[in-house]
């Protein structure tokens, strides 16, 4: 088992991002959605191009879990624009062989101690994503709407506060 460090995402990085979530998403809803609509929004969504301009977005914070040979996960959060108390989480993964390792609270933790001003943590997660939800209750999050999930997916909207504890 290889340990991984969590490190702010650099440009260099972004490849081996659009790759992580490739075959994270492939393997999470592979079996949920057809090969043609996962392959659709990891192309367009995840492509370098569009996960190199996040890293320019203020008020936001892109971490990568590296073991220095190949990143096991990532996280994106950005604070709401009109709330600066709430940040919002748009993506963690973890790669489908590395989970169960702690590699998402890792991930979890750095970004939520990023955001010192943050007193919440949002994030929608797909509605068939089990595993994801049952990630986010273990956290502390509860359900507190639904949405489209930006994507045109039925997603659960889950909130919970942030605190020292998070640091």
């Amino acid at each position: 088992m290889s340990v991984y460090f969590v490190r702010t995402a650099t440009a260099r990085d972004m490849a081996a991002v659009s790759r992580l979530l490739a075959e994270t998403w492939q393997a999470t809803y592979g079996a949920i959605h057809d090969p043609e609509r996962v392959s659709a929004i990891t192309g367009s969504s995840y492509s370098e191009e569009a996960l190199r301009a996040r890293l320019a977005l203020p008020d936001s914070e892109f971490l990568v879990a590296d073991d220095g040979t190949r990143l096991g996960g990532m996280a994106f959060a950005r604070a709401a624009s009109d709330d600066r108390t709430l940040l919002v989480l748009h993506q963690l993964y973890v790669r489908p062989d590395v989970q169960g390792q702690g590699i998402g609270t890792d991930l979890f933790s750095e970004i939520a101690g990023s955001f010192p001003q943050a007193t919440r943590i949002r994030v929608e997660v797909e509605e068939a994503n089990a595993r994801a939800l049952d990630f986010y209750i273990a956290l502390g999050f509860a359900r507190v709407g639904a949405s489209d999930g930006g994507l045109g997916l039925a997603a659960v909207v889950l909130e919970r506060p942030l605190g020292a504890f998070d640091a």
